[in-house]
């Protein structure tokens, strides 16, 4: 096996028809603009008609800022996920899923708390598969039937947080920056997949794209990774599972520090970046409706 397996494509009968499709922007790396990409895309598939939640499952909690969620002495979606599971009785609060939510004029959001950290070690004595606690929330709430996408920000780890969140998803985005910490880093992610598709406790979800992010290519080290890294993803997975490059733009860290999507501003600055994540709205509207049965 190469550094990245090659995965085996979803079935058509993985998603049924009518079923929201949970999206995961996923980097066991820091710093690579997942919450940004996640963000964004969010926004684009709202703009096409789409009803779309945004789950927040970093303990940092950034997408939930971005979404302007104010975090003060508030439950997250930690509680709901303890709340879920039976044994787990002693650490249950008041509170339900629509408690939680957070309504929004273009999307929803169920919000992180710093408790989310600590979310390996509550869930440590239940006898219950643990990577399925987030599977089954999804469930027991019918959030598959409320929303056409979910769209879930994942931690910078490998933990059991994460494989709940890959044993939950449908679908995969993984942005990188194109350095040799990021290709280490993505041999990693796809050795976890490796080992939930061997542990049989759930499918694993599809590879929908790989985005190179923050690329700077006045580096000539970084035109090197990315020419790299690239060739090693089209090999394993083929040249549409990789985007165009996204570009250390000033548009990007403006509308961050704003907390505003891309699609928030209407000067032509903006133009190639709202067709960038247009793009990725498209890619994956077009795997959903190839997963419908």
């Amino acid at each position: 096996m190469g550094i990245f397996f090659k995965q085996r494509s979803s079935s058509q009968d993985d998603v049924n028809v009518g079923d929201g499709k949970v999206i995961a922007f996923i980097n066991q790396k820091g710093g690579v603009g997942k919450t940004t990409m996640a963000f964004n895309s969010a926004h684009a598939l709202a703009k096409q008609g789409h009803r779309v939640l945004c789950i927040d499952m970093d303990p940092q909690a950034n997408l939930s800022l971005l979404c302007g969620v104010d975090l003060e002495d508030n439950y997250s979606v930690y509680n709901l996920l303890v709340n879920s599971v039976r044994e787990l009785k002693n650490l249950h609060v008041p509170a339900l899923f629509q408690d939680v939510l957070v309504p929004g004029a273009v999307i929803d959001v169920l919000p992180a708390s710093q408790e989310l950290s600590g979310f390996e070690l509550s869930v440590a004595s239940i006898s219950g598969p643990r990577q399925l606690v987030l599977s089954k929330f999804l469930e027991k709430n019918s959030v598959l039937s409320r929303y056409d996408y979910i769209i879930v920000d994942c931690p910078p780890t490998l933990g059991l947080l994460v494989v709940n969140i890959l044993c939950a998803a449908h679908g995969v985005i993984v942005p990188f920056r194109p350095d040799e910490f990021s290709r280490k880093g993505l041999g990693h992610f796809y050795q976890v997949l490796e080992d939930i598709e061997e542990m049989g406790v759930s499918d694993i979800p599809e590879v929908l794209a790989h985005i190179p992010n923050l690329v700077d290519l006045r580096r000539k080290q970084e035109r090197s990774d990315l020419e790299r890294i690239t060739k090693d993803l089209e090999q394993a997975f083929g040249e549409s599972k990789v985007t165009s490059p996204f570009y250390n733009r000033a548009q990007l860290v403006k509308s961050h520090a704003q907390k505003k999507s891309v699609y928030a501003y209407q000067s032509k600055e903006f133009e190639d970046l709202q067709g960038q994540f247009n793009n990725i709205a498209q890619i994956i509207q077009e795997w959903g409706h190839d997963n419908q049965r």
